[in-house]
């Protein structure tokens, strides 16, 4: 499971993005970081607009409580989600 910290009514996690991928999905764990597969190319930002649905389809919540709070030019990424508890982050992540 990947360090998830809560704060101020919203939870964050660091994401390892891998673009061009045949499938969304979840792969596993780079150190402390969620590996995270998308189809979308990394243009025009189409792969941080797949990596914000994939997490608030994963986590049932508006696409508008999913940011990136950091790493929106690179692979390493932090989300941020709002009005969501580390504990119901993990639950889904277990999936």
């Amino acid at each position: 499971m990947p360090a998830i910290h809560e704060k101020q009514g919203a939870v964050t996690f660091a994401v390892k993005v891998h673009p061009r991928s045949n499938q969304d999905a979840i792969t596993g764990k780079l150190g402390d970081a969620l590996k995270l597969s998308l189809t979308a190319p990394p243009i025009d930002g189409r792969a941080n607009r797949a990596c914000i649905d994939f997490f608030a389809k994963l986590l049932k919540v508006p696409k508008s409580s999913v940011t990136i709070a950091s790493g929106a030019s690179g692979r390493s990424k932090v989300i941020r989600v709002a009005g969501v508890s580390a504990e119901y982050v993990r639950e889904r992540l277990r999936g």
